[in-house]
């Protein structure tokens, strides 16, 4: 089914890259880095959108470093937080669909099970409130818009955790990784294509809203690196390090994380029958991208 002319946003990146891969055949594709449109001057949006004229918006683009936005909050909420409001904008002027990434760190992880999309917001960070200020903006704006919070994103390519674990693998006899705080890792590879399969299905108004999307069960960063490591063959000559789980306490951030960021991807499965792999599972799929 071809989905028509569809603009993804931060095409370089981790997500970006792999919905460029997924949509090849499925729709006239368009594809802008920051050097077509930079979400860190909104005001470069509407020219974009008008060169482009797209049916549908991926905005795979974010700031996406937790950590230092807490010195940055300007920043990280002009593109996080205010870009998505200009993107809705534009959209709704033209009747496009946009669709939009979040994250589990809207949440604060106070909560005993799994997160639901009506759970009451708490960012602890000033990521999670940025991209808490673009799913309000976007809701705001009346636009045809569809919220795909996700969590514990990493790829083939890009800095993410995957990638850092192989690198210090190789490099050392030892890590220490957090281990008391719970989610998803979810790839890019899976997102890609249960976006993908969303939009395959007919629009409709109910539609329009947030939804959970990430690989199914749940390990801490800790039993995350030790799968890494159990499903991929060391350097030549060396073996893999030892893994050992500390509280966060010992590996204190600039950045609060949320101990529960386990999120219910009920309403993405009884909306549009999609359900994303075992987080296990979708690793393996990666690692054979590498």
């Amino acid at each position: 089914m071809k989905l028509g002319r569809v603009l993804i946003l931060g095409a370089q990146g981790q997500l970006g890259v792999e919905l460029q891969r997924e949509f090849a055949d499925y729709a006239d594709v368009v594809a802008m880095g920051r050097e077509g449109c930079d979400l860190s001057r909104p005001e470069t949006i509407p020219g974009a959108i008008a060169e482009s004229e797209p049916e549908i918006i991926l905005n795979a683009a974010a700031y996406t470093a937790v950590d230092r936005a807490e010195s940055e909050p300007d920043l990280a909420n002009r593109v996080n937080g205010e870009a998505p409001g200009v993107l809705a904008e534009e959209a709704k002027r033209r009747n496009a669909l946009l669709v939009h990434y979040s994250t589990d760190y809207v949440f604060d992880g106070t909560k005993q099970g799994t997160w639901v999309e009506s759970d009451k917001t708490n960012p602890l960070n000033v990521y999670g409130a940025s991209k808490l200020l673009g799913e309000q903006n976007i809701a705001a704006s009346g636009a045809r818009h569809l919220i795909f919070r996700t969590s514990w994103v990493y790829s083939p390519h890009g800095q993410n955790f995957l990638r850092t674990m192989l690198r210090l693998g190789a490099e050392r006899d030892q890590l220490r990784i957090v281990d008391n705080q719970f989610g998803a890792p979810t790839t890019a590879l899976a997102l890609a294509r249960a976006t993908r399969q969303v939009l395959e299905h007919p629009w409709s108004p109910k539609h329009a809203g947030i939804y959970h999307m990430t690989c199914g069960g749940e390990t801490s960063w800790c039993g995350f690196a030790k799968a890494i490591f159990e499903k991929s063959a060391p350097p030549t000559g060396k073996s893999w390090p030892a893994v050992t789980g500390i509280p966060d306490t010992e590996y204190p951030t600039p950045a609060r994380r949320p101990e529960n960021s386990r999120l219910s991807n009920d309403r993405l499965k009884r909306s549009f029958g999609v359900e994303l792999p075992s987080w296990r599972i979708a690793l393996e799929e990666t690692l054979g991208r590498l």
